[in-house]
């Protein structure tokens, strides 16, 4: 018992004086600015962010356009309702489906690449191309077509909150946009 005591004392006075980071200075310093000068000359500074910040920025929501057909905006919720979690690399074929199930058009389109979507509606399907660059700006049921040098290519729809073919995303592909398609 009493080899034990001297080894408690010891041990407890090493914790007590273990050194520990100063809270009290971290508390009290200042955050870091950036200082700039703005347009008109004045100095300017802003709190440096240096955190993660665990919401995405998040684009507007989609708009309906009362210029295109209602039954596109049907459309995409059939498509939405039909879509997978991760694709299957089907998108001309979802797209194709929920385009007739809608009622958009009264036949199937027989073009296999997804990059010739676009001109067969417009060729075959009265749809016309918007003048939209951005694919967050198209409106809800749009076709969205986009092309590859050496691939099918990818075509989604615009739905109110992102973008849906065979699975459902909330930013659009990263191939280039070929175009924006609907019918009046």
């Amino acid at each position: 018992m009493r080899k034990i005591s001297p080894l408690l004392i010891i041990g407890l006075s090493c914790v007590a004086f273990y050194p520990r980071p100063a809270e009290a200075l971290i508390m009290s310093a200042p955050k870091p600015k950036f200082a700039y000068k703005d347009v008109s000359g004045k100095k300017q500074s802003v709190e440096i962010v240096d955190k993660y910040q665990p919401k995405k920025i998040v684009r507007p929501l989609a708009k309906i356009d009362s210029k295109i057909d209602p039954k596109l905006c049907r459309a995409a919720t059939i498509a939405q309702e039909r879509a997978n979690a991760h694709s299957h690399s089907l998108c001309w074929r979802f797209v194709k489906e929920a385009l007739v199930a809608a009622g958009v058009i009264r036949s199937r389109p027989t073009t296999l690449l997804a990059k010739q979507a676009g001109q067969e509606l417009v060729n075959n399907y009265g749809f016309k191309k918007l003048p939209v660059s951005d694919p967050y700006q198209a409106p809800i049921g749009a076709v969205l077509v986009y092309g590859a040098k050496r691939a099918a290519g990818h075509v989604e729809i615009r739905t109110q909150d992102g973008f849906v073919s065979d699975f459902r995303s909330k930013t659009p592909s990263r191939r280039p946009l070929i175009g924006v398609f609907a019918k009046a």
